[in-house]
């Protein structure tokens, strides 16, 4: 009975370590480094295109490239028939409309009048990541506009979630500063309409929603209980088949 009560204990505080989510400390200030949406512009100046992106080109007097859509290769290049290769990794969209419009005026009498626009059709290099109480965990496809509530919204968000404890993590890119940590209370957002920490998100940021106690609780079980289940399968699939089941 002792080592019963034993296991009970180490279950319950076990479950409700993992459930405070006490290894993420948040620190209110750091709230001061994530930018709200309304403070960006995302537009073609400054987006770097990387692989895989994919652009969308416009230009109607070069049928060549005009509603041509491009996956960026691994290379960094993108080509056509005519214009050859162009390397676009590392540049922004109005730089490479730049470039195609250089290589094409040429060979289309193109004037000042003929522009070339180039959009980003799919955002694809970049990505954030949702981890935690959602069905859809894993990375997610950074555009430069997402903010905490479209992160968990895009990600269905879990009846097990402990949405009053969710962390936003926005790891380092210095070995000396530590990573920023902040809490978000999606309840205050949902329900008090409070979206001071609907903060704007950056590339490689992590969402975390943790799982209630009682969910974390349920979960130290199943995995203490998994193993116990797998042992006897065995045993028990023999008996039932020698007569002794139900």
């Amino acid at each position: 009975m002792k080592q019963q009560v034993r296991i009970l204990t180490f279950v319950v505080l076990t479950g409700m370590c993992f459930g405070s989510s006490g290894c993420l400390p948040s620190n209110p200030k750091d709230i001061e480094a994530f930018l709200k949406p309304y403070q960006v512009d995302v537009n073609a100046t400054n987006y770097i295109l990387h692989p895989p992106d994919e652009i969308e080109i416009h230009c109607a007097k070069v049928p060549e490239i005009n509603l041509q859509r491009q996956i960026i290769r691994p290379d960094g290049k993108i080509s056509f028939e005519s214009l050859g290769e162009v390397k676009v990794a590392g540049k922004t969209p109005a730089q490479v409309a730049a470039l195609l419009y250089n290589k094409a005026k040429d060979l289309y009498n193109l004037t000042d009048q003929s522009p070339v626009d180039v959009r980003v059709a799919a955002f694809r290099s970049k990505v954030y990541y949702v981890l935690g109480e959602v069905a859809s965990p894993g990375p997610q496809a950074y555009t430069g506009r997402d903010t905490v509530l479209t992160a968990v919204a895009n990600a269905n968000i879990l009846i097990t979630a402990w949405e009053e404890n969710m962390r936003v993590i926005r790891p380092s890119e210095k070995k000396d500063q530590k990573p920023r940590i902040f809490k978000v209370n999606l309840q205050d957002m949902m329900f008090r309409g409070d979206t001071s920490t609907n903060v704007l998100l950056q590339e490689g940021d992590i969402i975390y929603i943790p799982p209630t106690v009682l969910a974390a609780i349920g979960n130290v079980v199943a995995e203490f209980v998994r193993p116990i289940g797998l042992a006897l399968s065995p045993a028990l699939t023999a008996s039932r088949l020698s007569g002794g089941g139900y």
